[in-house]
């Protein structure tokens, strides 16, 4: 266990990074030193309002921190995650993990040969429906995602697998345990430059089947989770945290265990609720702590590379022509 607060930094403090700027001056363990951004104007800004300082250059922050988020285009993730990790840093890298496999092979072998601790940024782990929903996962038969946003440009630079679909993978890998069997895909609109609407569907060697749609071209943000399993079924608003679990009645005549949960089974109905503590928040006291304590990080580099590669299978499956890298 480390003693006292943890100096860290930002490294990006866009849309999203001066989220994590203005979090980690609440998190309990660390100390926020600084951020650093290229655009010098918005760096002093986001570094005043959270009362740090804003460095010149990346060498500088990494000299004043042991441990540092890296939230930039995802085309710098390699670039800026290595030169932290050669330093002896622990990083928390925003999704997806890198532009393509190998820049994300890189990351994390070069994060196992220098110790330090590489945390993946998918936050949806860290949703107030899909902790409450932890208690009521039972073997899942059927997993269905639909995520829908407006698009804004955060994240133009790869395409709506590696930036929208990608958050659901990760769950789908997470709570249906993998290994993957099958993946069959298609593009939903126009590919130019980069499609921005697919759907996906994916087979577990469990047996557990999952189906994803995620768009860019919607006229509002949707995040949903549909969950089938033998004792009910479970939905997931993830945009509010919130959720129900319907845990069937057995059937007259029909054991426990036997057959598959139908809507039209009696069900008591099961409010899920959550906490008020903001995703992101706990995402950033997890990593915090697991460098803290030496404990693994909650989504390691090894789990954001899982999800990258499912996110280029799902692109192959797609079309050859929306594998291209950025």
């Amino acid at each position: 266990m480390k003693r006292g607060p943890l100096p860290v930094g930002v490294v990006g403090v866009g849309s999203l990074g001066r989220h994590h700027a203005r979090l980690y001056a609440t998190v309990p363990g660390a100390r926020l030193v600084g951020v650093f951004d290229p655009r010098v104007r918005r760096a002093a800004e986001i570094a005043a309002r959270a009362g740090a300082t804003a460095y010149g250059s990346l060498d500088r922050l990494l000299d004043d921190v042991e441990a540092v988020s890296v939230v930039v285009p995802a085309s710098a993730h390699r670039e800026v995650g290595l030169a932290a990790i050669t330093r002896g840093r622990h990083v928390l890298i925003e999704k997806p993990l890198a532009a393509d496999l190998a820049e994300a092979e890189e990351l994390v072998a070069a994060a196992e040969r220098a110790g330090v601790v590489l945390q993946a940024g998918h936050v949806e782990r860290f949703n107030g429906a899909v902790r409450g929903a932890l208690r009521f996962l039972a073997s899942p038969r059927h997993l269905d995602f639909h995520r829908a946003a407006p698009h804004r440009g955060r994240g133009g630079d790869v395409c709506v697998v590696r930036d929208l679909m990608i958050h659901d993978l990760d769950l789908a890998l997470w709570l249906a345990g993998g290994p993957v069997d099958a993946v069959e895909a298609s593009i939903d609109g126009p590919e130019a430059p980069l499609p921005d609407a697919v759907r996906a569907r994916v087979v577990f060697e469990s047996g557990a089947v999952a189906h994803f749609r995620a768009s860019r071209c919607g006229h509002s943000r949707e995040r949903r989770v549909r969950i089938l399993q033998e004792s009910g079924g479970l939905s997931l608003d993830l945009a509010s945290g919130t959720g129900e679990f319907l845990r069937v009645r057995p059937r007259s005549g029909v054991a426990p265990g036997e057959g598959a949960f139908h809507p039209s089974d009696s069900a008591d109905r099961i409010r899920i609720e959550s906490s008020a503590a903001e995703p992101l928040a706990l995402e950033l006291e997890s990593f915090v702590r697991s460098v803290r304590t030496g404990q693994p990080p909650a989504v390691s580099g090894r789990d954001g590379l899982s999800a990258l590669s499912l996110a280029f299978s799902v692109l192959e499956a797609a079309g050859a022509s929306a594998v291209q890298p950025v």
